[in-house]
C-alpha cells in the first residue's frame, strides 16, 4: 500500500484531487489508519483512476463519471455512455460551428463597415442618356440575375446598339433601400432607340446636376453598408436627397464570377440644404 502522498506522485494527481474523489465517491482509499488518519492506496486502484481521468478528458462531468463507474459497470454499459457522449459532443460541435459562422460573418460586416467609412464619396454630374428601360417589382436582389439577361435578349432581337463604354444602371423608385419587393427600373444606355415593346421601353433619362457617389465592392448582401455610409456623408455634409438613387454596375456577374469582385457605384441625387 502507498500513502496518499506517494500515490499522488505516482499518478500525477494532486492530494487535493484525490481527497475530493473520495468525497464524491469516485475513488476511496483502500485503507485509512484510524489512529493517524493516513490514507493508503494500492496499485490495483490505478486502472480505475486512469479511467476517471480519461473520462474527464473526454468531457464527462464528475457526476457523469460517478454514474458511469457505479458498480464497476460492464464494457457494454461503458460503450453506451461513450456513444451518448459522442452524440452530445457532435451536437455541441454543430451548434458551435453555427455560432462560429455567425461570428465570422459579423466580423466581416463590421470590418466592411469600417472600410466603407474610409471610402471616398464624391459629387458629380450624371448626364442625360437614352436608355432601354424595363421596370419591375422584384422579390430580392438575386432577381437581377434573371432580369438583365431577359432584357439583353430583347435588345439583341431588336438589333439595338449599346453605347461605348456600356452604361448599365438601375433606378430605385422606392426612394429608399429595401431588401424585398423592390420597385426597380433597369436601364441600358443605347446609341439609337428602337420601337417600344411590351417589356422594354426606350426613353431619355434626364441628367442629374449633382449626385453623391460611392463605390461598393462585393456582393449585394452587404450593399446596405455602402448605402449607410453615403447617406451619413450626405447628412453630415449639408446635403439632402433630390431624386431616386441609382446603382451603376461596373463589374458584375457578366464579367466577374466571384461576387467579392463585383463593383457597383451607388449614385444618389442631392442638393445643398437651404
Amino acid at each position: 500500500m502507498f500513502r496518499i502522498g506517494v500515490f499522488s506522485k505516482m499518478t500525477k494527481v494532486t492530494i487535493k484531487t484525490l481527497r475530493y474523489y473520495d468525497e464524491v465517491g469516485l475513488l476511496s482509499p483502500c485503507y485509512v489508519d484510524q489512529a493517524t488518519g493516513y490514507r493508503y492506496y494500492t496499485a490495483s486502484q490505478m486502472p480505475r483512476l486512469h479511467r476517471i481521468l480519461a473520462l474527464k478528458q473526454l468531457g464527462f462531468s464528475l457526476g457523469e463519471i460517478v454514474d458511469a463507474l457505479e458498480h464497476d459497470c460492464s464494457t457494454e454499459k461503458m460503450i453506451d455512455y461513450l456513444e451518448n457522449k459522442k452524440q452530445f459532443i457532435s451536437k455541441t460541435i454543430e451548434s458551435e460551428q453555427k455560432k462560429l459562422k455567425q461570428v465570422v460573418n459579423y466580423l466581416k460586416v463590421l470590418r466592411q463597415e469600417a472600410d466603407y467609412m474610409s471610402y471616398d464619396v464624391i459629387l458629380k454630374e450624371l448626364p442625360s442618356v437614352i436608355v432601354a428601360s424595363m421596370r419591375r417589382v422584384i422579390p430580392n436582389y438575386d432577381a437581377f440575375n434573371e432580369i438583365y439577361p431577359e432584357m439583353g435578349a430583347i435588345m439583341l432581337k431588336d438589333n439595338v446598339r449599346c453605347t461605348t463604354p456600356e452604361c448599365c444602371f438601375t433606378i430605385f423608385h422606392d426612394g429608399e433601400y429595401k431588401e424585398k419587393d423592390i420597385d426597380v427600373e433597369i436601364c441600358e444606355a443605347v446609341v439609337v432607340p428602337a420601337p417600344d415593346s411590351e417589356k422594354v421601353k426606350y426613353k431619355r433619362i434626364d441628367g442629374v446636376p449633382t449626385a453623391a457617389c460611392i463605390i461598393h465592392k462585393g456582393p449585394y448582401s452587404t450593399i446596405g453598408m455602402s448605402y449607410s455610409a453615403v447617406n451619413r456623408w450626405i447628412e453630415e455634409n449639408g446635403y439632402e436627397l433630390a431624386g431616386q438613387p441609382r446603382e451603376c454596375y461596373i463589374d458584375r456577374i457578366w464579367n466577374k464570377e466571384d461576387p467579392e469582385e463585383w463593383i457597383t457605384e451607388i449614385q444618389i441625387p442631392v442638393r445643398a440644404k437651404k
